[in-house]
């Protein structure tokens, strides 16, 4: 079904707010194989909505508006798609006592304007938010259906978890299954040309190519008369994929590479440590942001200094004079120390120059990792060219996270 998403809010023109949503929407709805041809947004303006949505329905059977479902003047969304539609508003009660009961648990009585949040189009279905004040609705006129949400993210992506999708339901015609599955090793371009044999002339199932930041990410999608064949066909593709990408892939399951690692430390009964210098401790976050670290974290060291590295895991002095702080040797050696120190039975370590200033000789984005274990010890080296500090140890972080996956996988 041929889609449009339409923003409503004069803060996303200002740039004050991001339209999260529509990425949210986006996705959501390809997965549930509906077509998303277009991404519209306007100003609180009752004017320009209602030609937008005019320019939305004249290519595209189903759109889907967020924001401007508030209580204040300014939020007329839902009037406008009802004028459009030719449909009068309607108090529904439901909506009127759960505002009332909302406003009493919070010890208040109701503003007055937030009784305009209790009426809607005549003949729409309501989606009642538990997690707001506006609620939502679908409607539905001479094959023309539009469903309104709120704004906030956290109220929207409620709805459409607990109403928009089953409503949903009835507009498709095939079911859809899909698979995403996360490479780390291996840029955008180089992993479709290895994967051309499979993505060239493809029809269904179809394979998708996404760029993240130090990772790619594919999807693999097929509609089919039934869930059973949608998900046989993927899983057939998925194993073409694998012959051919293998050594590339970390997870099937759209999983975070801190995930997949935190996982399997757990499954392997291993302990791990760290010893952190110009990423200050963002790979023992990455760790920690998944539950049931503690079962694997032994300890984490951040060590910034070069007297830290010596007093703390102990780097020899002579090590960070003989080779410098940002080193292979270095890298190795505060592996090496963390290990010893910590009775862990993996240390990575980091050493590098985040940027945008190198010592003389050196570059931004330069860095070495290090890994030791009880039987091996070794280094990965970093150039990413980049004077972006804040990119260039959110990539680091990751080329740690990726060191420990090849020791553990």
């Amino acid at each position: 079904m041929r889609t449009s998403i339409l923003a409503v809010g004069t803060e996303l023109l200002f740039g004050q707010t991001v339209n999260t949503n529509a990425s949210f929407l986006s996705e959501n709805l390809n997965h549930m194989g509906f077509d998303v041809m277009y991404h519209f947004v306007v100003g609180d303006n009752p004017a320009r909505l209602k030609e937008k949505l005019a320019d939305a329905f004249a290519d595209t059977d189903l759109v889907i508006l967020t924001g401007g479902l508030g209580p204040t003047q300014d939020d007329l969304t839902k009037e406008m798609v009802a004028e459009y539609m030719g449909r009068e508003m309607y108090l529904d009660t439901e909506v009127e006592e759960y505002l009332k009961g909302f406003f009493a648990r919070r010890g208040g009585d109701m503003p007055e304007n937030n009784m305009k949040q209790a009426y809607l189009p005549v003949g729409c279905t309501p989606f009642y938010n538990a997690s707001g004040t506006a609620p939502g609705f679908a409607l539905s006129v001479d094959g023309k259906t539009a469903i309104c949400l709120p704004g906030p993210p956290r109220e929207m992506k409620w709805l459409f978890d607990n109403g928009v999708k089953q409503y949903l339901a009835q507009f498709m015609e095939k079911k859809m299954f899909y698979r995403v599955i996360r490479t780390i090793g291996i840029g955008e371009s180089d992993l479709e040309m290895l994967l051309m044999p499979l993505i060239d002339g493809q029809t269904d199932p179809t394979i998708a190519t996404y760029a993240k930041e130090g990772e790619c990410t594919l999807r693999v999608a097929s509609q089919r008369d039934t869930d059973e064949e949608a998900e046989a066909a993927v899983n057939e593709m998925t194993e073409r994929i694998t012959e051919l990408a293998g050594e590339y892939i970390y997870s099937y399951d759209d999983e975070d590479l801190n995930e997949v690692v935190v996982r399997i430390l757990r499954e392997k009964g291993l302990h791990i440590t760290s010893a952190e210098s110009c990423t200050g401790g963002l790979f023992a976050s990455a760790i920690t942001d998944v539950a049931g670290a503690s079962n694997v974290l032994s300890s984490a060291y951040v060590t910034y200094s070069n007297e830290s590295k010596t007093a703390e895991i102990g780097v020899l002095a002579e090590t960070i004079e003989n080779f410098g702080v940002v080193s292979p040797e270095t890298a190795e050696a505060m592996a090496r120390g963390a290990l010893e120190r910590s009775g862990a039975d993996i240390a990575v370590s980091v050493t590098g120059y985040a940027g945008p200033e190198a010592d003389p000789g050196h570059e931004a984005g330069e860095a070495y990792i290090g890994y030791a274990t009880a039987d091996k010890c070794g280094h990965y080296a970093i150039h990413t060219s980049r004077a972006d500090r804040k990119w260039n140890r959110r990539y680091i972080t990751l080329r740690m996270l990726r060191a420990v996956y090849l020791l553990i996988r």
